[in-house]
């Protein structure tokens, strides 16, 4: 009790208020824009610890960081222009409410799956913390290799009864992701004599191309015959009754638990935890016919997971001292420079800090719900702006973001081949989100494949010798004959 009122002091100063909140906000806003995300803005908010005491400066990076990894999901919803990575997943059913005129209530479902999922994922990092981490490092190569393997799955619950092309559009994205130097052998591959592709295919503008620029290219040439009518576009926040979050609750906890354990192994990521969850809502819905037409539990399960992370991965950053992203890297380095000292000592000798986390976590999310549900009348206006000037504006927005990751002009270009060869997806009903699969899990399943293949003296079948491998084998065997079944019991 002692130790938590220690922790509860650190929150209620002043300056720690003032920097969550602001952090939040800030984050919320740099989530927004398309291409910044988590690292950018924790990088951009840095030089600021430096003047800061040591728990108003957490708080500001866990602010920041929260708020980043929701605020992405605004614009996939009513721009289909995902602002970061992960929320890929939240414009499949975010946009199509959006052209039905419900923004305000899809921006209602993500915000409140965003909060209870953060939420969810403090308490298992306090609960569960040290176990997790010891847990993670059970986890070689091969494990991750498994874990890949079962996160492509995702392709079959995102192409929308198109398996072939969500097929043909996953194995495109790993193609893009093998760009560049090779990370075992360090030869380059694929870059046809230019120095610009020695450094690969850049996932943000890849994004910003597929969802942002095919967007606006097919309202320019009006082969999109399904564009929003902002008349009656409801602007604001429109929370969920009751009745429809019962229906919804398990799936709000298994996107929490997915998200949870994602996040706690290293080199994984929300952006992965996201579409596992997605695909597994769509497996297991009720409402599955409705997916990719603007279906809540998509919306639920993808964003009660992609935030479940924010908690999560702080375990093996602060119980092992091993960031398991840029984005905890980042966090890890500001602890440094604040005298912290993660390890496996931290949660026994400062404890008080660990539970000063923990109540910062809590009190992050309910501001940035509350940044949600007051701030969403002014994203949702963004509606109403007319067409001509909204595809304007959102051109010049996206571009300033595929060239803010590395400043460089190649990354423009690279996000105009990818808005044509995206609308020419689109066109012919291809599924965009595999592409983004594949290059989110392509660099991890190769790379694990390989160094597992050293480790095993090229022994394949060495690979299921270890149990949790071996389960997650099955588990994807499982998906992959599962959708068979029911379609041949479904025609019996």
């Amino acid at each position: 009790m002692d130790i938590l009122l220690s922790a509860g002091a650190q929150i209620a100063t002043p300056m720690t208020l003032i920097c969550i909140v602001l952090g939040t906000l800030f984050g919320v806003v740099i989530g927004v824009l398309p291409g910044l995300g988590s690292v950018i803005g924790l990088t951009m908010v840095l030089p600021f610890t430096f003047s800061l005491d040591q728990f108003p400066s957490i708080a500001l990076m866990l602010g920041v960081y929260c708020g980043s990894v929701y605020g992405g999901s605004i614009t996939a919803i009513i721009l289909n222009t995902p602002g970061t990575p992960q929320a890929a997943a939240t414009a499949l059913e975010g946009f199509p409410m959006a052209k039905a005129g419900q923004a305000d209530l899809a921006i209602g479902w993500v915000t409140t799956a965003s909060t209870l999922g953060g939420l969810f994922s403090v308490f298992v990092f306090v609960l569960a913390g040290p176990w997790l981490a010891r847990f993670s490092l059970q986890f070689t190569p091969i494990e991750y290799f498994a874990l890949g393997l079962f996160a492509m799955t995702c392709i079959a619950g995102v192409s929308s009864g198109q398996l072939v092309k969500g097929l043909v559009a996953g194995g495109i994205g790993l193609m893009l992701a093998t760009i560049g130097v090779d990370p075992v052998t360090g030869d380059m591959r694929y870059t046809f004599g230019s120095f610009q592709l020695s450094a690969g295919i850049g996932l943000i503008p890849v994004i910003v191309g597929l969802f942002a620029y095919s967007e606006m290219f097919l309202r320019v040439l009006e082969i999109d015959d399904e564009k929003p009518d902002a008349s009656h576009f409801r602007v604001g926040f429109r929370m969920p009754p009751w009745s429809a979050w019962r229906i919804r609750l398990g799936i709000l906890l298994r996107g929490s638990v997915m998200g949870s354990f994602v996040g706690a192994l290293p080199g994984t990521g929300a952006a992965t935890a996201a579409f596992i969850a997605y695909s597994e809502a769509h497996r297991t819905s009720k409402r599955r016919a409705n997916f990719g037409k603007g279906e809540p539990d998509g919306l639920v399960a993808c964003e009660s997971a992609n935030n479940a992370v924010t908690g999560s991965a702080l375990v093996p950053t602060l119980a092992l001292g091993i960031p398991g992203d840029p984005v905890t890297a980042v966090m890890l380095g500001a602890l440094v420079i604040q005298g912290v000292a993660p390890g496996p000592q931290l949660f026994q000798q400062n404890l008080d800090l660990v539970y000063g986390i923990f109540l910062c976590l809590i009190v992050v999310n309910l501001v940035m719900f509350a940044a949600g549900a007051l701030g969403a009348s002014v994203f949702t206006r963004v509606l109403r702006i007319p067409e001509p000037i909204l595809v304007g504006l959102i051109l010049i927005v996206s571009t300033v973001g595929a060239y803010g990751v590395n400043g460089s002009t190649f990354d423009i270009w690279v996000a105009f081949a990818a808005g044509v060869a995206g609308a020419v997806l689109r066109y012919f009903n291809y599924p965009l989100a595999p592409i983004v699969i594949g290059m989110v899990l392509g660099p991890t399943i190769e790379m694990s494949l390989r160094q597992g293949l050293i480790l095993t003296d090229d022994n394949i079948l060495a690979f299921f010798q270890r149990p949790i491998a071996s389960i997650l084998f099955l588990l994807t065997l499982a998906l992959l004959v599962w959708p068979a079944i029911r379609a041949r019991r479904a025609a019996a």
